[in-house]
């Protein structure tokens, strides 16, 4: 766990990381970044969800099929070669792929095509035998799942045969022996991941880089998690949900957001202590030096919305044993190493179990401009030191693209007042940076994309909508010495290097 008493940090997904390989990955892009970030007197690294993903579900790592497993589509073919489990010719020379979106059908196909002639050498190791053993709990029903969906053309567990759906124990036996070959696959693609995971993550400590992750807090209906924990989740007698996770009407949307995620059954969670969800949380510590929980206030209460429903808007709020959580958790996690995403409808119960538990909050300073000064909390001047406060997060407009597409005539009007002058709109990213970084909070992590000043082409995710997201890639050109003197100029500047 990284003591930080005032630092600042970048926001940038593993995906955006330049390279030739068509997506960012864990191999030598990252570990330049982590490099250029220790250069630019940065102290944090926030990524998004490393899960797996899929191109049905728009690619979003919000909605994995495992709540567990990494992307396959991070392993970097270099380390492959450097492993000698690619040769030079098969390293050469990638496929040319868009320099500044994800092409995400064209990546998968190149990397599970790299991965299967990797697989043909791979030798198990003393190494990956331990790395089986350690991941047990929650790998081979992940990779039996994946197995059989490939097997099954795709088909969601719920429309599996009875025998597979409902886990019956001789069929399961039946198809891991049948499927052995294509399971073997899946878990030497984790060992490759976990493996690349654990180099990055000490290749951040050795540089003081905190590497801060980020945790969804529902899993997907169709996931390895609700076919092997059915009784952990809301379903009825047919194993659909009973009700949908999404948030009532907010900033982002007036008809709420319907996430559709299965909710969690936590009356059965709380009767084995919360395990799942403890080991859960200890295996993204495992990845990262500190975690960020999406939507943390569903650890409190959640928005459940009817099974069928089109939209969020006629949901109802339920309460979550959550004072057993915390107490369950702390027993587990004794160090607070949890950022709490707070952003939208919050209570004062959810408030308290944070300053209770020790988990900073957030603040986006793109929201500050909409209403009363006196007690928004996303303005500067009502920061408080336990906070991390951002420009922007991944489900916002870069601040150039907020202010020329987003940003109503009251806010830009709200801004100006701030300022004492009318911002040209090329200034605003650097203002807004500044607003951030000057600011009392112990953390502040900006977006690449407001240091780079780039506009609503470089947005990460629009909410609500489900095409064209979590594509924006960085070039390498951006990385330029006079950027990472700039940056390293303002961390100094307000006293956060």
């Amino acid at each position: 766990m990284f003591f930080l008493t005032r630092s600042c940090g970048i926001l940038l997904p593993v995906s955006s990381l330049p390279g030739r390989w068509g997506i960012g990955d864990l191999g030598p892009g990252a570990e330049s970044f982590v490099d250029f970030l220790s250069r630019s007197g940065q102290k944090t690294w926030q990524i998004l969800p490393l899960s797996e993903t899929d191109g049905a579900l728009g690619n979003s790592p919000y909605s994995s099929p495992s709540a567990f497993a990494g992307n396959h589509l991070f392993i970097s073919p270099d380390d492959l070669l450097e492993r000698g489990l690619l040769t030079s010719a098969e390293a050469a020379e990638p496929p040319p792929f868009p320099g500044k979106r994800v092409d995400y059908p064209a990546v998968r196909a190149m990397k599970e095509k790299l991965l299967a002639r990797a697989f043909e050498r791979f030798a198990p190791s003393e190494e990956y035998e331990a790395f089986l053993k350690k991941h047990e709990y929650w790998l081979f029903d992940y990779a039996l799942f994946s197995a059989l969906k490939l097997r099954l053309g795709g088909l969601p567990w719920n429309r599996w045969p009875d025998e597979l759906k409902l886990r019956d124990e001789s069929a399961l036996r039946a198809a891991a022996t049948e499927l052995r070959e294509s399971m073997a696959f899946l878990l030497f693609r984790q060992y490759l991941f976990f493996s690349a995971m654990e180099r990055l993550r000490g290749k951040c400590g050795e540089k003081g880089v905190e590497l801060l992750g980020d945790l969804p807090i529902y899993v997907n209906y169709d996931s390895a998690d609700v076919w092997a924990h059915p009784n952990l989740f809301r379903l009825d007698g047919n194993m659909l949900p009973v009700e949908v996770a999404g948030v009532p009407p907010d900033y982002f949307s007036e008809t709420g957001q319907l996430w559709g995620n299965p909710l969690y059954n936590w009356e059965a969670l709380r009767e084995d202590g919360f395990s799942w969800w403890i080991k859960r949380l200890q295996h993204s510590l495992s990845m990262f030096h500190l975690v960020r929980i999406d939507h943390f206030r569903g650890l409190l209460a959640y928005w459940a919305v009817s099974f069928g429903d089109k939209t969020a808007e006629r949901g109802v709020w339920r309460e979550v044993p959550s004072k057993e959580f915390f107490s369950a958790l702390r027993k587990s996690i004794p160090t607070p190493s949890f950022l709490a995403e707070n952003l939208g409808v919050i209570t004062p119960d959810v408030t308290e179990a944070m300053e209770q538990m020790g988990f900073p909050g957030m603040a986006v300073v793109l929201f500050a401009f909409g209403g009363g000064m006196k007690d928004n909390p996303h303005i500067p001047h009502n920061y408080s030191a336990a906070l991390a406060a951002y420009s922007g997060t991944h489900d916002n407009n870069t601040a150039l693209g907020w202010f020329r597409d987003d940003a109503s005539e009251d806010e830009r009007r709200t801004l100006a007042r701030y300022l004492g002058h009318t911002p040209d709109e090329r200034d605003v990213p650097e203002l807004l940076v500044r607003m951030v970084l000057s600011s009392v909070a112990q953390r502040a992590i900006i977006p690449l994309q407001d240091y780079l000043g780039l506009g609503s082409e470089a947005r990460m995710n629009t909410p609500a909508t489900t095409s064209g997201n979590w594509e924006w890639r960085a070039e390498a050109f951006s990385f330029t010495e006079e950027l990472s003197i700039r940056i390293k100029q303002l961390s100094e500047i307000y006293g956060r290097n």
